[in-house]
């Protein structure tokens, strides 16, 4: 090879070694904490069980390195220390607890190298002590739970340079040699520490996956839920803008000889009107269409008589007796009750007080079969007061198919009219709805607050 092909060959080497080095500092060469959590269900045990272990490991190395080591009470109790205050610091700081833990090794093994076979009787275990090989089994499984597999890897291929390095390289005369167990033993933790990190990862994605979905559920059933009472409304206002329109063409004939101003304003008042009908049926289209955009469909209001846009007015609280027999002749005993003077009501509150009721009888139908529902409805002067309560099962219930959020459905109607719902177990075993809806649909305004500023004149734009 050429010189000019060598230093070629040389600096490609160079660079690979300097990216290696800058990997293992950034992965070991830190001092960053990363504590051990505690146990979900053995709490605090665990560190307690390993503190114990360190000081086992410190009285077990302090006894070997000063009597079958031949080393001074000092040296041998300072390495020791390190020995078993890396086991407790791995449980704070991993990558700081392996390097105490290594260093102590190969300090602990360099100490003892002129002493081995000097003392009768006695076979030194070299270069790993058993109590070093226990804590440093303990710190690589510690490590191996909280740091990257790279990281891991990493640990123990340095551990098994430094092993090769004393007992293979170096070496020495007298001596049991502990290499080849420690680097198997070693090898044998930092998979099964790598084994439960990626199985506690797995897990914790999966719980956050899991409430994700639910989250995302949650979110989906009320926007459905939400869209299913924009379209019921939609009846409710189309209702109300068809009588404004239908009255605004009928006045100018209500009065004689009526004045251009006002025959003119009426004509605009009828114009608005047949305006907002088209928007409302273009929303309208758009919340019932099964597939938006359709050419064929644009309104997704379907064929005729498809059901697509159901005819029918929407439910009042005129029609609650023919809900509650119907809920009787599917097995349910129901008992009504309607109290106060009857006063009318807005048509969305009338809607949305069907609906709850409605709501509530489906889930005692469903969750409490056989059981006795109760339904009170009281007019009072500024709303309706609700309630639905069923007594307990008399059998158990059968799985149900719905989606588990009737009662979400309700909050969501209750808080679109200013009102609320709550609902609770009763102490006899049944469930109780109760809810409060506003008389004109509009949420109170809270007591102290100042009134509105009276409207000034001219134009005024929603």
């Amino acid at each position: 090879m050429t010189e000019t092909g060598g230093r070629r060959a040389r600096v490609p080497l160079a660079g690979w070694a300097r990216r290696r080095m800058r990997v293992l500092r950034e992965d070991l060469w830190t001092w960053r904490a990363d504590p051990l959590p505690a146990s979900t269900w053995l709490r605090w045990l665990p560190h307690g069980l390993l503190c114990l272990a360190a000081f086992g490991i410190t009285l077990g190395a302090a006894a070997q390195l000063r009597k079958n080591g031949d080393l001074g009470a000092g040296p041998a109790l300072l390495i020791a220390l390190a020995q078993g205050g890396a086991v407790v610091l791995a449980m704070w700081r991993p990558a700081a607890g392996w390097w105490l833990s290594t260093t102590a090794t190969v300090v602990g093994a360099v100490a003892v190298h002129g002493t081995l076979g000097q003392v009768p009787g006695v076979v030194f275990t070299w270069p790993w002590t058993t109590a070093g090989i226990i804590a440093h089994l303990l710190v690589l499984l510690l490590l191996a739970l909280r740091v990257r597999t790279r990281a891991s890897v990493e640990a123990l291929g340095l551990t098994v340079l430094v092993t090769y390095l004393l007992e293979g390289v170096w070496g020495a005369a007298h001596y049991q040699p502990t290499g080849i167990v420690a680097v198997v033993l070693s090898a044998v933790v930092v998979l099964l520490g790598t084994a439960l990190r990626g199985r506690r990862e797995a897990r914790a994605e999966l719980v956050e996956q899991t409430t994700l979905t639910a989250e995302e559920r949650a979110r989906r059933t009320v926007l459905e839920e939400r869209s299913r009472i924009a379209r019921e409304l939609h009846d409710v206002v189309a209702h109300h803008m068809s009588v404004i329109s239908i009255q605004a063409q009928v006045a100018p004939h209500l009065v004689e000889q009526p004045s251009p101003e006002l025959v003119e304003n009426l004509a605009g008042i009828r114009e608005n009107a047949v305006q907002a009908l088209a928007e409302l049926r273009r929303v309208l289209g758009v919340l019932r269409a099964e597939h938006p955009g359709d050419p064929g469909d644009p309104y997704g209001l379907g064929d005729a008589g498809a059901g697509a846009a159901p005819d029918a007015p929407q439910p009042t609280l005129d029609r609650l007796g023919v809900l509650i027999e119907n809920t009787r002749a599917a097995g349910l005993d129901v008992t009504a009750e309607v109290s106060g003077r009857v006063r009318p009501c807005a048509p969305g509150v009338e809607l949305s007080a069907y609906r709850i009721v409605q709501e509530a009888l489906s889930n005692a139908l469903r969750h409490a079969p056989g059981s006795r529902v109760r339904v009170e409805v009281a007019h009072l002067p500024d709303g309706l007061r609700l309630a639905v309560a069923n007594s307990r099962p008399r059998r158990p219930a059968p799985p149900s198919p719905g989606a588990g959020h009737g009662l979400l459905g309700m909050r969501e109607r209750a808080t679109m009219l200013g009102g609320s719902v709550t609902a609770a177990a009763t102490p006899d075993g049944g469930f109780s709805v109760s809810a409060f809806l506003p008389r004109d649909g509009v949420r109170p305004a809270p007591r102290g607050a100042p009134l509105p500023d009276p409207p000034t004149t001219g134009d005024q734009t929603a």
